[in-house]
C-alpha cells in the first residue's frame, strides 16, 4: 500500500483511539481484568453460537431477544459451573490455593538426597527458605494479584459480574440498530477489533492448551502408572497443565516445572523421563501450535514475549496475561491503517 493509500484518520478515529487507549490502561490499573476477559469470553461465545442456531433468522424481534437472553444463561451458567467445578477440584487435593506452594516445596525437601549438587546449588536451603522466596516474589507482585482478587471473593464477584456485563451487551446483535453518531461508531469499531483479538488469542490458546493437557494426562494417568508409578496430586497437574496453558509461551513454563517437581516425589529417574516426555510432545506440538498461530494469532513468539516482558514490567502479573490479547488488538489497528 503506497502511503497515499493510507486511510486518513478522523478527529472522531483519533478521539477514539485515546478513549480505548485510556479504558484499557484504567482496566490495568483498576484491576479490572478478569471482568473484561470474563465479559469478552460470555460475549464472544454467544456471537459464534447464535448464528451456527440461526437465532438471527427468527422471525420477530422479540423472539430473537427470547433465543439469545436463553443463549446467554446457558452460556453463563455453564461457565459459572465450570469456575466453581475448578476451584472444587482443586481444593479437593491441596485444600487451599496455597496448597501446591506447600506441597511443591515439601517435595524439594524430602528430594535432596537425590538431587546431583549442581541441582541442589540452585535450590533454597530448605523449604522455608523456598517458601520465604516465594512470599517475597508474591509481595512483588501483590498489586497485580489483586486483580485477580487480594480476596478470592472479590476476584469471582467481578468474573461474575463481567458474565453478566457479557451477556447484557450479547442481546445487542437481536436487538433493531438505531442511528448513532460518528465517535460511537468508531468506538463500536474498537471494541469490535479488540473482541476480535480476544477471540483469535483465547480460542487458539484453548485449543493450544487442550491439546497439551490431553498428552499430558495421557501420560501422568496411563503411561507411568503402566511403570507402577503412581505420583501425587494427579488431577491438581492436570487442571494445572490446562489453565496454565491459556498463556501463551510461558504456560508451558509454568506447567512443566510444576510436573517435574511432583515428579520429584518418586524418583530422580521419574522427573528426567517426564522432563525427556514433555520435550518431545512440545516438539510435536510446534507443528501444530505454528499452524493455529499463524492462522489465528498471526504473532511470532518473540513478539509476544516481548509484549508480555513489557506488560509484566509495567503492570505485573495482570500485564501477561493481558498483554498477548493488547497486542493482538494493536497489531489489528495498525493493519487497518496500512502501517504495517
Amino acid at each position: 500500500m503506497k502511503l497515499t493509500e493510507i486511510p486518513q484518520a478522523t478527529r472522531f478515529d483519533i478521539a477514539a483511539w485515546l478513549l480505548m487507549a485510556a479504558a484499557l490502561l484504567l482496566v490495568l490499573k483498576l484491576h479490572l481484568l478478569p471482568s473484561l476477559l470474563a465479559g469478552l469470553l460470555v460475549y464472544e461465545l454467544v456471537h459464534i453460537l447464535a448464528p451456527r442456531m440461526r437465532l438471527w433468522r427468527l422471525g420477530s424481534t422479540w423472539s430473537k431477544v427470547a433465543a439469545v437472553t436463553l443463549l446467554s444463561v446457558i452460556v453463563v451458567s455453564l461457565l459459572t459451573l465450570g469456575v466453581f467445578g475448578a476451584i472444587a477440584l482443586l481444593r479437593s487435593e491441596l485444600g487451599s490455593p496455597g496448597g501446591l506452594m506447600k506441597e511443591l516445596a515439601a517435595i524439594i525437601d524430602q528430594s535432596r538426597n537425590v538431587l546431583p549438587a549442581w541441582a541442589l546449588a540452585k535450590l533454597p536451603a530448605n523449604a522455608d527458605q523456598l517458601r520465604e522466596a516465594a512470599s517475597e516474589w508474591l509481595r512483588t507482585n501483590a498489586r497485580a494479584f489483586q486483580a485477580f482478587g487480594t480476596g478470592f471473593g472479590r476476584a469471582l464477584a467481578h468474573i461474575l459480574i463481567g458474565f453478566i456485563i457479557g451477556a447484557l451487551i450479547s442481546l445487542r446483535e437481536a436487538t433493531p440498530h438505531r442511528e448513532i453518531g460518528p465517535l460511537t461508531q468508531s468506538l463500536a469499531e474498537r471494541i469490535g477489533r479488540l473482541g476480535e483479538a480476544f477471540r483469535r488469542i483465547v480460542f487458539a490458546q484453548v485449543r493450544i492448551s487442550a491439546l497439551n493437557t490431553t498428552l499430558t494426562a495421557i501420560y501422568l494417568a496411563v503411561i507411568l502408572p503402566l511403570f507402577d508409578v503412581q505420583l501425587p496430586l494427579l488431577k491438581t497437574m492436570i487442571a494445572v497443565t490446562f489453565i496454565a496453558g491459556l498463556l501463551p509461551v510461558i504456560g508451558n513454563l509454568i506447567s512443566n516445572t510444576v510436573i517435574c517437581i511432583i515428579s520429584l516425589s518418586h524418583s530422580l529417574y521419574v522427573t528426567l523421563a517426564s522432563l525427556a516426555f514433555l520435550i518431545v510432545i512440545h516438539k510435536l506440538e510446534y507443528f501444530v501450535n505454528a499452524r493455529i498461530i499463524g492462522t489465528q494469532i498471526r504473532s511470532r513468539a518473540w513478539e509476544l514475549l516481548i509484549a508480555m516482558l513489557v506488560m509484566e514490567a509495567a503492570f505485573g502479573v495482570a500485564g501477561v496475561i493481558a498483554a498477548p490479547i493488547f497486542y493482538a488488538y494493536l497489531k489489528d489497528e495498525l493493519k487497518s491503517r496500512g502501517m504495517i
